[in-house]
C-alpha cells in the first residue's frame, strides 16, 4: 500500500490518499488513508509529503541513455526504454527518423517485436513524408512524397504496431495519406510542414488527429496567413504535442498553447534523442550526427535536433516555470496522450482496475519511485 501522499486522480488531488496494488493492477485508490489497510497490501510505504501520479506516456521519443530506436536493434531500444522508465515514463512510442524505406521497414520489423512483448506501446514514423523546407534534423536527401504504396509498406512492416505517422499534408498525396492512415487505425500527425491554414483544415477533415511538436518545424502563426498553428489549436479533435524544455518554445508561447488548447488536448513529449539521460557530446540521430552542448542538441548548422529532455523535467518545469497546477501538468503527461493512443482504459490515470503504472515524486517533484504494472523499477 502507498499511503499518506498527495494522489493525483481524475477528479483532482487527494490529500493524504491511499493507493493499493494487487498484482499488476490498481486495487483501490481512495482519498482516505484511515481504513482498508488490511486485505490488499503486503507492504506499506509511508509517502507523507510525496506525490503519487500516473506513469507518464511519451508519444514522441527517439532514444535515450546513449541509444536510439533508429538503430533498429532490441539492445539499443531496451536501453532507451530503461532510461526513460527511470524518469517516470512507463508507456512510450518508439519514434524513428527519416531513412530509406528499406531501413525504416527493417527498423519497424525489429521494434514491432518489442511492442508485441509489451515493452513499447507502438511505433511513430516521423518522416520521410515531411516537407524539405521544414525538415529540421531529418536528412533532406531521403525525404519523399507520401505515395500510398510507400505508406502501406511502412504500415505493413510494422505488423499492426504503427500507432502514429507524421505527414506534411501539402505534399503530393498528403491528404490521401492522412485518409489512409485513419482507415488503417494509425494516428495521422501533422508536422514538419509548410501547409496553409486551408490545407491543414482539409487534413483534419480527412482524419488527422495530432500535431507533431506544435510550432516547431512549421510556419509561425500569422495574423493574415494563420498557417497550420491556428488550424491545429482551434480544432477540438486535435491533440497538440509540446516540447517543454525551455529551448523548443518560449514560456509565453507554451502558456498560450495551454490556454488555447487546454490540458485535455495537450500532450507533453520529449522528442528525446540518444543523449537524454547522458552528458554533452556527439550522438547519432538516424543518419546524422548531433552535437549536444549544455544539454541542447543541435546539428552543426545550429538546427535544433530533438532534445535531451525526460518527462519528469517537463513536469517540474510546467509547475515551477509555467505555473501549472500539478494535476493539470499530469493530464498533459499521462491522461491526454493515453487517450490519444486509445489506451486510457488501461493506463494514464490512477483508477481502480487500471495498470499499476505509478510515479512517486518528492516535495520538489523529483522522481523517487517508479512502478510499472505493479513492479517497482525504482523503489521509494
Amino acid at each position: 500500500m502507498l499511503a499518506g501522499a498527495h494522489v493525483v486522480r481524475p477528479g483532482g488531488v487527494d490529500e493524504g490518499g491511499r493507493v493499493t496494488v494487487e498484482g499488476s493492477r490498481i486495487a483501490t485508490a481512495t482519498a482516505d488513508n484511515r481504513d482498508g489497510v488490511a486485505g490488499h497490501a503486503t507492504e506499506t510505504h509511508d509517502l507523507t509529503g510525496h506525490w503519487i501520479v500516473p506513469g507518464f506516456v511519451d508519444i514522441h521519443v527517439h532514444g535515450g541513455g546513449g541509444a536510439s530506436f533508429s538503430a533498429g536493434t532490441a539492445e539499443e531500444a531496451l536501453t532507451a526504454i530503461d532510461t526513460h522508465r527511470r524518469h517516470g515514463t512507463t508507456t512510450m512510442l518508439a519514434s524513428t527518423v527519416t531513412g530509406t524505406l528499406d531501413d525504416l521497414a527493417r527498423q519497424a520489423g525489429a521494434l514491432s517485436e518489442l511492442v508485441e512483448q509489451g515493452d513499447l506501446a507502438g511505433l511513430h514514423f516521423e518522416g520521410p513524408f515531411i516537407s524539405p523546407g521544414r525538415c529540421g534534423a531529418h536528412d533532406p536527401d531521403l525525404l519523399r512524397a507520401p505515395e500510398p504504396d510507400a505508406v502501406r509498406r511502412l504500415l505493413d512492416a510494422a505488423r499492426g504496431t504503427a500507432r502514429m505517422m507524421t505527414v506534411a499534408p501539402e505534399l503530393p498525396g498528403g491528404i490521401e495519406a492522412v485518409r489512409l492512415l485513419a482507415e488503417r487505425g494509425a494516428i495521422a500527425a501533422i508536422g514538419h510542414t509548410d501547409a496553409t491554414y486551408e490545407t491543414t483544415r482539409a487534413a483534419i477533415e480527412a482524419g488527422a488527429r495530432a500535431a507533431t511538436h506544435l510550432f516547431n518545424a512549421m510556419p509561425p502563426l500569422g495574423h493574415r496567413a494563420p498557417g497550420p498553428v491556428a488550424a491545429l489549436l482551434e480544432d477540438e479533435r486535435i491533440t497538440v504535442e509540446l516540447v517543454n524544455d525551455g529551448t523548443h518554445l518560449h514560456p509565453s508561447v507554451l502558456r498560450l498553447a495551454l490556454r488555447a488548447a487546454g490540458p485535455d488536448r495537450v500532450a507533453f513529449i520529449t522528442d528525446a534523442m540518444g543523449a537524454a539521460g547522458m552528458g554533452d557530446g556527439s550522438y547519432p540521430l538516424g543518419p546524422l550526427r548531433v552535437e549536444v552542448r549544455d544539454g541542447v542538441a543541435r546539428l552543426p548548422d545550429g538546427t535544433i535536433a530533438g532534445s535531451t529532455l525526460t518527462l519528469d523535467h517537463a513536469l517540474r518545469r510546467a509547475v515551477t516555470v509555467d505555473g501549472r497546477p500539478v494535476d493539470h501538468a499530469v493530464r498533459a503527461l499521462s491522461t491526454t496522450p493515453a487517450r490519444l493512443l486509445g489506451i486510457a482504459d488501461r493506463t494514464g490515470s490512477i483508477e481502480e482496475g487500471k495498470d499499476a503504472d505509478l510515479v512517486v515524486l518528492d516535495a520538489d517533484l523529483t522522481v523517487v519511485g517508479v512502478m510499472r504494472r505493479g513492479e517497482w523499477l525504482v523503489k521509494p
